[in-house]
């Protein structure tokens, strides 16, 4: 009979002339994988932060952020919407938890793998790192040198997994002992995966010229002609959207899994294309340029009725008719595709952009320098375009061009070239499943159709006439306006609906449309019990 020599089968523990060795549980490996990919991520997240902060990268290096970007970037049109749909303005937040999730799981699988069979485990692991390294050169701007986090990250993840204990220790154990333990270096493993993610993601988070930026633009506020806010523009109803959406609270809805941080002392924006002379402005002569404010609501193309993917604020800008002016766009030009630092597109018709509306390059917004994750330094605002089609954020070039020409992101993904909003309304309070007392109940919302502006809102209550409700002041045929209707509430359920009629008279349509491809329609209806 032959035998094989137990030096000859590094995989089979407890043989040899020393006590048996315990075969290791499963999850020992699956904790294997994970505290290995937790290095990889932790240590590529830390040096990304550190080439970011040198300047030395060009797109984004960090390995969680760009496999996250790239996979919005080839996400269908019914699976934004759902998400959207079901996370709201955290859909971003879910996505990156869901990619950290979905990694640790296969990091288990690989360490599990690893355990019975290293060789196998390890080439696994280098795909983890290869698909992280091609996301990573995936994303707009990429350079080289930003494949180097990743790299880094995924040798450290290798020489942890390859030295794991069923592994690089001897298939034998002297008398007496059994396996070593791994809970030390799992600890250890853990603890600078961990510290080093903590300290990239703060290093990275918190740009610090970009924040001193910030600061000084704070400080130095803006030339600019005010807006007057008419008394009655806020009814005050208790529980209604407030007429100025505060900051803090104003939806976000973008591409960018890690919010731009940057340097208004950096930024410039160039104007090319289809242009008489190419134009570029940087942050010193923006702020030099007489501005104004302008009250303007922005919607998102994906807001379903009744939703609460719209806000209206206080904008302050430069006109950017005047700065395409100064490029002379040639004749036949029909759009302007906008780029922002993150490389996401938007295309915007020309008119527009050139015609007597609100249209700016904003650089404050309530009064305060833009927030970070609303595109500071400077944004685009368009008043009456969804948001898909006019909204850039971060905003670096504005290419004058054709629709046949060149498309923006979201268009080759299904969504209509053009995007003008559709006049929409919604009820506020009471909402739908609340209980309310018999007697006087407000019922008030918000309705808008940007540049057309608001010239009645009706209600009606279960299948009786449709009434007026009472308007607050028309403060801008930007803005939205509020609405108010008291009803003398009756006991029982009841269904309240309500439609608004734009600036010419128009009501919106009582069809049922979905977001996709050019926006939603239909009429916002809750149900109340009346005690």
């Amino acid at each position: 009979m032959t035998t094989t020599s137990p030096a000859t089968r590094p995989d089979v523990p407890g043989t040899g002339g020393g006590a048996p060795v315990a075969a290791a549980p499963a999850w020992h490996g699956a904790l294997d994988g994970i505290v290995a990919g937790l290095l990889t991520v932790g240590l590529a997240t830390l040096v990304a932060a550190i080439l970011e902060g040198l300047g030395a990268s060009g797109g984004q290096p960090a390995p969680i952020a760009a496999v996250g970007g790239a996979f919005i970037d080839r996400t269908p049109s019914w699976l934004k919407d759902a998400a959207i749909a079901t996370f709201g303005t955290n859909d971003k937040r879910a996505l990156l938890v869901g990619t950290v999730v979905v990694l640790a799981v296969l990091c288990a699988v690989v360490g599990m793998i690893a355990r019975r069979r290293l060789t196998a485990g390890l080439v696994l692991f280098a795909l983890l790192g290869l698909v992280g390294v091609a996301a990573v050169l995936s994303r707009p701007g990429a350079a080289p040198s930003d494949i180097i986090p990743t790299v880094l990250g995924t040798m450290a993840g290798l020489w942890f997994l390859s030295r794991t204990p069923a592994t690089s220790a001897s298939a034998t154990a002297p008398a007496g002992e059994g396996a070593p333990s791994p809970a030390r270096r799992w600890l250890l493993g853990g603890l600078v995966g961990g510290a080093a993610a903590y300290v990239g993601g703060f290093l990275s988070g918190g740009s610090a010229a970009a924040t001193a930026s910030r600061d000084a633009a704070a400080a130095a506020p803006a030339r600019a002609a005010k807006v007057t806010i008419p008394a009655g523009a806020d009814l005050k109803i208790p529980g209604a959207t407030p007429f100025i959406v505060p900051n803090q609270d104003f939806y976000r809805i973008d591409t960018a899994i890690v919010v731009p941080r940057l340097d208004a002392a950096q930024w410039k924006l160039k104007v090319t294309g289809m242009v008489d002379r190419e134009v570029e402005i940087d942050w010193a002569g923006l702020r030099s340029k007489p501005m104004q404010e302008a009250l303007i609501t922005l919607t998102c193309v994906s807001n379903e009725v009744g939703g609460d993917l719209a806000g209206n604020a206080v904008w302050t800008g430069w006109p950017v008719r005047e700065l395409l002016a100064m490029a002379g766009p040639k004749a036949g030009a029909d759009m302007v595709l906008q780029t922002s630092a993150d490389g996401w597109t938007c295309g915007t018709p020309l008119s527009t952009l050139t015609d007597d509306r609100n249209a700016m390059l904003a650089v404050r917004m309530n009064g305060e320098p833009l927030p970070f994750e609303h595109g500071f330094p400077v944004r685009l605002v368009v008043p009456g375009l969804y948001g898909y089609v006019s909204a850039t954020k971060w905003v670096t070039e504005l290419k004058v061009t054709t629709f046949a020409q060149d498309q923006g992101y979201w268009t080759p993904r299904g969504w209509s070239p053009l995007g003008p909003i559709k006049t929409a309304s919604r009820i506020d309070v009471p909402r739908t499943g609340a209980s309310v007392k018999a007697g006087t109940v407000a019922v008030a919302g918000v309705a808008w159709a940007q540049h057309r502006g608001i010239s009645k809102v009706e209600v009606q209550i279960d299948t009786g006439p449709w009434v007026a409700a009472r308007l607050a002041a028309d403060a801008s045929i930007d803005a939205w306006r509020q609405w108010v209707y008291e009803w003398q509430a009756t006991r029982g359920s009841h269904d309240i609906r309500v439609r608004a009629y734009d600036g010419s008279g128009q009501p919106q349509s009582p069809l049922e449309a979905r977001p996709d491809p050019d926006g939603a329609t239909g009429i916002h209806t809750v149900t109340v019990r009346v005690d």
